[in-house]
């Protein structure tokens, strides 16, 4: 009609959208990225951390390492989700008992509250392991408190969720099963009684408001700086140290974190 030519038109579009070529060789730059933000590095490990790249990339439909730097950048959603992807390890009840049993005779001969970190805490089978362990002995709830950080967002959910396959529970006795956690099928599900003894929080040990966490009198970190090289390593320790109400008191590394 005669009308229709005074009617405002659409703008024209292109629906073409622009084609995002793929470019997932640049793995410096996100290993760079990566090390400053957590301390880890991948230095002998770069065809495992490419391969986890892309496949987190390809998820995602993020077509380059260099879109992915972009997007970090300002979407702490997506920068938390990575961090997860690269940082997830595997543990279990009572690993490497003996450092445990000497923080139980400790914190007995101590006859004080003990406040104690366990960073990293991963899924949580560190710091529940020092609280049956110590409950075990006869130490009273009330005479300590554990505390557990990661940096890994999905660690930490499964940690306060507390439910555990039966390769975490392997090294733990009949007794001990039956007295702290109920089994579910093939699932075993930790007691509120231990779980009430630990906190759990995301934090990055980097992080400058890190030290607000308080002090302790008894800190554990093992198979954390294996990931670190040398100068991270000595930071880190730096760190941790800052930490101890007693300084005279040794850090618990694990037997592969050599300095």
């Amino acid at each position: 009609m005669f009308f229709d030519f005074f009617k405002k038109k659409e703008p024209q579009t292109n629906h073409t959208q622009e084609r995002c070529v793929e470019a997932y060789d640049d793995i410096a730059s996100v290993a760079t990225f990566f090390k400053n933000e957590t301390g880890v590095t991948f230095d002998k490990q770069t065809s495992i951390l490419k391969n986890k790249l892309v496949t987190f990339c390809k998820q995602r439909d993020i077509c380059s390492f260099g879109k992915l730097l972009e997007k970090v950048s300002f979407d702490k959603t997506l920068k938390q989700e990575l961090i997860d992807a690269l940082t997830t390890n595997e543990t279990f009840f009572y690993r490497e008992f003996k450092q445990i049993e000497e923080i139980v005779t400790l914190v007995k001969n101590s006859g004080a509250r003990a406040e104690i970190l366990c960073a990293p805490c991963a899924t949580g089978e560190e710091p529940y392991s020092i609280a049956i362990a110590l409950l075990e002995a006869g130490v009273a709830p009330s005479r300590f408190h554990i505390t557990g950080i990661d940096i890994n967002q999905d660690a930490i959910n499964k940690a306060k969720e507390a439910r555990y396959k039966e390769r975490n529970i392997r090294n733990l006795s009949a007794a001990v099963l039956q007295r702290y956690f109920r089994q579910e099928d093939s699932v075993y599900a930790l007691h509120e009684s231990v779980k009430s003894q630990v906190s759990l929080k995301v934090l990055n040990l980097f992080d400058p408001s890190f030290k607000s966490i308080g002090k302790f009198d008894f800190i554990l970190s093992r198979n954390m700086l294996i990931y670190f090289d040398k100068e991270t390593k000595l930071k880190a320790k730096e760190i941790l140290e800052s930490l101890r109400k007693n300084a005279n008191q040794a850090i618990f590394f694990g037997h592969a974190d050599l300095f």
